[in-house]
């Protein structure tokens, strides 16, 4: 273990990120990453990731890939288990609170930024919105069909390349946030102003990703 590493996570349940030396190997030296988590049932994010891999296999069939990322999860006990760790990516609240500040909240353009930073060459640039519309748009479906709930800007992801990704399915089917018995969330799935900018949808204006998107 390497302990200069590890550390307590930020989050309510206060998990633990913790990484690993890997085996001894001539094609990757990579360090194993996994959060190790307790008071969560992960066996819902195990059913949620398995079915995201179905429907990822559904869509390649025909010839569709959205770029979904399944990762690792594995509940070992009662309201206990690990998650793997996807390297290179971070928040969309710490995206943009990297490119904002106190005042990201009201920018539309921090994400944007962020990327465009992450990826210098237009070219590859280029690929990059290609990536994030792709993932958007299947997660966007994934959580719609399944009942996704308590969606916000620290359960939803982005890697350097692009690939939108969301985490901690702790309310699915339906199963909503409420507050007073008034139900907290009333979209459909999460297709916010940030996401809009990046695929050139900005004040009503015709955007060939966005187009493509809704394809």
């Amino acid at each position: 273990m390497q302990l200069d590493k590890c550390k307590v996570m930020a989050s309510k349940k206060k998990p633990l990120w913790l990484e690993f030396s890997p085996m001894p190997s001539p094609t990757s030296s990579t360090p194993v990453g996994i959060i190790f988590k307790e008071g969560d049932d992960l066996r819902q994010d195990m059913l949620v990731i398995q079915t995201l891999v179905v429907m990822e296999s559904i869509w390649q069939e025909k010839s569709l890939d959205l770029n979904l990322i399944p990762y690792g999860c594995i509940s070992t006990g009662h309201n206990i288990g690990m998650i793997e760790i996807v390297r290179n990516a971070a928040t969309i609240a710490a995206v943009q609170r990297s490119h904002g500040g106190m005042t990201s909240a009201f920018r539309n353009d921090a994400l944007f930024e962020w990327l465009k930073s992450k990826c210098p060459l237009q070219e590859i640039h280029y690929k990059t919105v290609e990536r994030f519309v792709k993932s958007c748009a299947g997660y966007c479906v994934a959580t719609y069909v399944l009942g996704i709930g308590d969606r916000h800007n620290d359960n939803i992801m982005i890697t350097d390349q692009g690939n939108l990704f969301h985490i901690d399915f702790g309310h699915i089917l339906g199963n909503r946030k409420r507050f007073l018995g008034v139900n907290r969330e009333r979209a459909p799935f999460v297709l916010t102003p940030d996401f809009l900018y990046v695929m050139g949808k900005v004040k009503g204006g015709k955007s060939l990703y966005f187009q493509r998107f809704k394809v």
